[in-house]
């Protein structure tokens, strides 16, 4: 029974009760963002944890698996075996690849750099072949060697036998995995980083914007990979930086692209607070589930659902009554008024995303670098011996405005007496050119600074007299 004197207190704490929850979901936002799938919320340099929720569950990791492709690239251009402008050649395994792709025929010729540049930007499906397969020699070789280096990396829980991610039951990843596979590629090669920000590439008259919202979205962000399969949802590794603090987010079985980036962000901004306790480093997450992930077809590829493609760049419908945009607090009340919480990346209908930063587009060609670009050669074609700078825009490229241009000093690349064609990539030359403040194409060229190929005996004249080197 209800007393005068309770009916009372009830009125005098009335306003305040509408209050009280705004103020616990606020700090709950701090700490927590709304759980969905895997997610796992670490410092980079450190690797302590700063979130994590199922980061041991086995998920398929779609194309993030590109990541693991780059590492494996990467790793060869570094020991030397490849260079950046090493050409490759489209097989016909490769142009049967499904979608995503770019479509090139068999026989097409296109550069690592070049490659990675599209596999990274466009997710295509058949460039990570063709740079499996260059790697390699062959997908099924390539995986092997995916998952030797998975071993030693301690991506304990990881199985891959293709180099893009499509649907195949025996692929399998972690949030931890992922989330180490994303710190070794950032210790490993902080010369490359800027390949997992650009923020779009043209090839021809033709433009692709990178599927990672949060490039050109979240101050700060810095790229990395995105993916989705039905089975496994919209999947992203993504960082961002602050200061003198980077972050790692990785996030699993998202039910849209924009709810991906939105979430992400909320991520991002709980990690950059400082509000947030640290616990284990990464690796100490457990490991070893035998469970197999989960398939999430039917709910992500239901037939009535939209907005399919691993693509942030489209926007997302709104779920029925415009509510559930994947905030991590959205129910905040003020009286009988709702008041949404500030999320940087969103648009002003729930569940969008807000027009994207203008960033210039970087070109890509075919071709090995000094040939006639854009046009298909036969597997075999002789590299023209040109420096890497030469190459030249394939028909109908538009160039970069003046403000992409690196600022001095500017690489310029020398040939060396005595390298090898294939080995002037790695001839020590000026500094490699710094990244650009704001934007994520930067030029990565010359970026690889190691020692030369085996010197060449001096040049003597007809009496034994040694002759100074040639100019270059």
């Amino acid at each position: 029974m209800v007393t005068r004197e309770m009916f009372t207190t009830l009125r005098r704490i009335a306003p305040l009760a509408r209050i009280a929850p705004l103020a616990m979901l606020a700090a709950a936002s701090l700490t927590t963002p709304a759980v969905a799938g895997p997610a796992l919320l670490l410092d980079a340099a450190s690797g302590r944890v700063l979130y994590e929720n199922q980061a041991s569950t086995p998920w398929y990791p779609a194309s993030v698996t590109k990541l693991m492709t780059t590492y494996m690239v990467l790793k060869e251009v570094r020991a030397g075996r490849l260079s950046l402008d090493t050409p490759l050649t489209v097989s016909a395994n490769a142009a049967r690849t499904q979608p995503s792709k770019m479509g090139f025929k068999p026989g097409t010729v296109v550069t690592i750099d070049n490659a990675l540049k599209m596999m990274l930007v466009r997710s295509a499906n058949d460039l990570a072949v063709v740079l499996a397969e260059g790697v390699a020699g062959s997908v099924d070789g390539f995986a092997v060697a995916m998952n030797l280096e998975a071993r030693r990396l301690g991506m304990n829980d990881s199985n891959f036998v293709n180099p893009h991610g499509l649907m195949d039951p025996r692929q399998r990843t972690t949030a931890r995995d992922l989330a180490i596979l994303a710190r070794a590629l950032l210790a490993d090669f902080p010369q490359f980083q800027s390949y997992f920000g650009i923020g779009g590439v043209q090839l021809g008259k033709a433009v692709h914007r990178n599927t990672n919202g949060l490039i050109g979205r979240y101050p700060g962000a810095e790229g990395m990979k995105t993916g989705f399969i039905c089975a496994s949802g919209f999947n992203v590794v993504a960082t961002a930086r602050r200061g003198n603090q980077r972050l790692i987010v990785v996030l699993l079985g998202e039910p849209n692209a924009a709810r991906r980036t939105i979430r992400a962000a909320e991520f991002f901004d709980s990690g950059f607070s400082g509000r947030m306790p640290i616990s284990s480093r990464v690796e100490d997450l457990p490991t070893g589930s035998l469970a197999s992930p989960p398939n999430l077809r039917d709910t992500i590829c239901a037939p009535n659902r939209k907005n399919l493609a691993d693509d942030d760049n489209l926007a997302a419908a709104a779920a029925p009554g415009g509510s559930s945009d994947g905030s991590a607090v959205h129910g905040f009340f003020s009286g009988d008024a709702a008041v949404r919480p500030a999320n940087v990346v969103e648009g002003e209908k729930p569940g969008t995303l807000i027009r994207r930063a203008d960033i210039a587009p970087i070109p890509v060609f075919v071709g090995p670098v000094g040939s006639a670009v854009g046009k298909p050669l036969q597997p075999g074609t002789p590299r023209q011996a040109e420096p890497q700078s030469a190459a030249v825009q394939p028909p109908g490229a538009v160039k970069a405005p003046a403000a992409m241009k690196v600022p001095a000093p500017v690489v310029v690349q020398r040939r060396a007496p005595g390298v090898p064609d294939a080995a002037q990539a790695f001839v020590e030359t000026a500094p490699a050119a710094a990244a650009i403040e704001g934007s994520a194409p930067v030029a990565l060229q010359g970026a690889i600074v190691q020692g030369t190929s085996k010197a060449q005996p001096a040049r003597r004249n007809a009496g034994g007299t040694p002759l100074p080197p040639p100019r270059p």
